[in-house]
């Protein structure tokens, strides 16, 4: 066993939706340390290039918006006309809406489930003849989703269509897992607890509190969120299929708790 090459990304392909940014940065980033070759998408264009100038040659921009079907294949359209394979696929693009139940829109439930659960089908459908090119018996190809704790148990905001679709997105990561098994194609997600970043405020503006409430005593690292991208992407995580991972201090909030304004 040579336990060296057990995370090595060496000459992998990998697309990060919202990668131009925190968890998507975060997890690009650590693919490319490890020897993979990393395309990032997201809606703006200019954050997108800037993020992939800034990882390095190895990573590449292809910007667009995938809170449509036809964005999702517009984008698969996009990344076959740049390789014939893709080894991973990160569904990281997410949306969140909080407002009252009493005034809570329409408009806020579609733009969350439409990206946070929608979207992650379709772009894996899109991508499904590239991840069959790549995926064999002996190296599956992989498709992550980031999901989120806020699908297994209650934050103390009116997130009523984020806690939805970060729910309904861990239950499809098995159903999609046990039918794209057959074709080599290996489907987990990562469940974040607290991290600093646009989605989670309260880690990012008030992270010291926060890490009270947390076991562990602190909110969660750019390198937590990576190492476990990188163990399901690798060889290590060849044998993990339809599984969510929890990256998090210790489950915190199993109630509602107290909430920080965010």
């Amino acid at each position: 066993m040579d336990v060296s090459k057990l995370f090595s990304l060496e000459g992998r392909i990998a697309l990060v939706t919202g990668g131009s940014r925190n968890i998507g940065k975060w997890i690009a980033e650590g693919f490319i340390a490890q020897g993979a070759k990393v395309y990032i998408s997201s809606r703006k264009a200019e954050a997108c290039l800037a993020t992939a100038q800034e990882l390095g040659p190895n990573c590449i921009a292809l910007p667009h918006d995938i809170s449509t079907v036809a964005g999702c294949r517009a984008l698969a359209e996009a990344f076959a006309e740049k390789e014939q394979r893709l080894d991973i696929l990160v569904n990281n693009a997410g949306a969140a809406w909080g407002e009252p139940f009493e005034k809570f829109p329409e408009a806020g439930w579609d733009k969350v489930m439409d990206l946070n659960l929608k979207s992650p089908f379709f772009l894996t459908q899109a991508l499904h003849g590239a991840l069959k090119a790549a995926g064999s018996a002996s190296k599956p190809a992989k498709v992550i989703n980031i999901t989120s704790i806020d699908g297994m148990r209650l934050n103390p905001w009116d997130t009523f269509s984020y806690h939805a679709s970060k729910a309904g997105l861990i239950y499809l990561t098995k159903r999609m897992a046990a039918r794209l098994i057959s074709d080599h194609i290996n489907v987990t997600s990562i469940a974040p607890g607290a991290f600093a970043s646009e989605m989670n405020r309260a880690a990012r503006d008030h992270g010291n509190e926060v890490a009270k409430r947390i076991p562990a005593g602190r909110i969660g690292a750019e390198e937590d969120l990576a190492a476990a991208a990188i163990y399901l992407a690798s060889r290590a995580g060849d044998y993990v299929v339809g599984e969510t991972i929890t990256v998090d201090g210790g489950l915190v909030n199993a109630s509602l708790g107290t909430s920080i304004d965010a």
